[in-house]
């Protein structure tokens, strides 16, 4: 396993690859949100390194679309490059199941203390932080980060990724849906009257965004499973203020704290959904009383924009492993596949390939699917197709859904489940409220199995002896 805790060597390797496009002279107003969106369109979709950004000195850079393909995310853990994205996920589920947590190691310096900022030397402004989208309320040093938060009652360590957008030189707001754990975390302090101390990392290796984007049960420390991947702890320090265990090969480290009742407008935001769905609101303040940094200090950006992009494809990788694990952990047999659409940021249109195997098999696994821990959030379509479909391929899926599904007989809705603030099809004020979902089964009936109209073309066999045998006539 690769290093898996410094950024520039992820950036060295990726470009060996072909990965990365240097971008010189864009303006952080408006050019690299933009730039990077649209890279987004593209196929695959490369990552972009920002340097000589107006305003700012050369070596202050930000990159941006670091998960943003199978081929980048394999980088990231050391896996092969040419799987395929089911092969991906069933590679991850081997892999990541075999993991047993390795807590970080305490050292007394790395290369983020080569600047120690304190006082009034605290100026956030002085990395170029781009605004991402036209319309944000401001410009958001946070959407790759890493917030590192201690729970105050069980003293557990939490890292998420939640969106922070810069108030002035000295404060920042933080946004985090009220289910995620380091919202519990502030919580419970705020409730007491205490204050929180916080570490927000913004510059660091892919894959602790790739870990902190993850769902995991609630006192498992993501940092853990970052050791797991590599093999061995990773080194952290003791933040100089928070005290929070910090990687010590991150490039930007914010540390603060939140005070109770102190609150600002943040927002808004162009979210994952690809619109402005929840309306600027209250959150807490950190009231920076640190910055850390390397030399020539690296944003890690993930901006979210409208998919396909950077956050849908890697996490859709991720989450499909784990809605595939709870499957199989729930009992249910005979599951060939899970893929979490990046059509639906992975987690409103989720698909699930099974072998049926008794009555009601095809409806057990979409309603544990759309219900379990990865599945719940913000989730809006399951579909369950027969394992002769790759789950992964759009069009064989959708084709399973116009032949072998009856809207009549084969929708099954929930109501009253778990809505995100982000979902545009809600409350026009961002309030809360329950969301509905639908489980489609696009299975050939169980009772049908055997008399189900065959499939005319090519048997699996015959295919593959034309692809072998005229191989000329399909090489591009």
């Amino acid at each position: 396993m690769p290093n898996c805790t410094d950024l520039r060597l992820w950036i060295e390797e990726a470009e060996k690859m072909g990965e990365v496009r240097r971008v010189e002279g864009a303006d952080w107003v408006h050019e690299m949100g933009a730039l990077t969106e649209l890279a987004s369109q593209m196929d695959p979709m490369p990552s972009l390194l920002f340097d000589k950004i107006k305003g700012y000195p050369e070596g202050y850079r930000v990159i941006t679309n670091t998960l943003a393909s199978v081929r980048k995310v394999a980088l990231t853990f050391g896996m092969p490059t040419d799987l395929s994205n089911l092969d991906f996920v069933k590679k991850w589920r081997e892999m990541a199941g075999s993991f047993k947590p390795i807590p970080p190691v305490v050292v007394k310096d790395g290369p983020v203390l080569e600047n120690v900022l304190e006082g009034k030397d605290i100026n956030v402004l002085k990395f170029p932080t781009p605004k991402w989208h036209e319309h944000d309320g401001g410009r958001y040093i946070g959407t790759g980060d890493m917030v590192i938060t201690r729970d105050p009652d069980e003293g557990w360590v939490n890292t998420g990724t939640y969106r922070v957008m810069i108030h002035d030189e000295q404060s920042v707001g933080v946004h985090i849906a009220l289910a995620h754990h380091g919202a519990m975390h502030i919580r419970k302090a705020l409730e007491r009257n205490e204050s929180v101390k916080v570490a927000i990392s913004v510059g660091h290796h892919p894959s602790f965004l790739t870990v902190a984007s993850m769902e995991f049960p609630y006192g498992y420390c993501e940092m853990d499973f970052v050791g797991a991947l590599q093999g061995e702890p990773i080194e952290v320090i003791k933040g100089p203020f928070s005290g929070l265990p910090i990687p010590a090969q991150s490039e930007i480290v914010l540390e603060g704290e939140i005070i109770p009742g102190s609150k600002k407008f943040e927002g808004p935001f162009g979210e994952w959904t690809g619109y402005y769905a929840s309306p600027p609101q209250a959150d807490p303040i950190i009231h920076l009383r640190s910055i850390l940094h390397r030399n020539d200090p690296i944003i890690l950006g993930a901006p979210p924009v409208r998919p396909p992009a950077e956050h849908s494809v890697y996490r859709a990788f991720t989450r499909s492993a784990r809605i595939w694990d709870a499957l199989e952990g729930a009992g249910v047999p005979g599951v060939k596949g899970v893929w979490c659409h990046p059509a639906g940021g992975s987690r409103m249109f989720n698909i699930v390939s099974i072998e049926q195997k008794f009555t009601g098999h095809a409806r057990q696994a979409g309603l544990i699917a759309s219900q379990c821990q990865a599945g719940l959030y913000a989730n809006r379509y399951t579909i369950v197709v027969d394992d002769d479909i790759d789950p992964t391929d759009t069009f064989q899926v959708i084709w399973a859904l116009c032949t072998r599904s009856n809207p009549e007989t084969s929708i099954q809705l929930i109501t009253r489940s778990m809505r995100t603030s982000d979902d545009p099809i809600g409350p026009a004020d961002g309030s809360g409220g329950f969301s509905s979902r639908a489980v489609i089964e696009a299975c050939k009936p169980f009772e049908r199995l055997k008399d189900f109209p065959r499939i005319s073309g090519p048997s699996p066999e015959l295919r593959a002896e034309m692809y072998k045998k005229f191989k000329h006539v399909f090489e591009s």
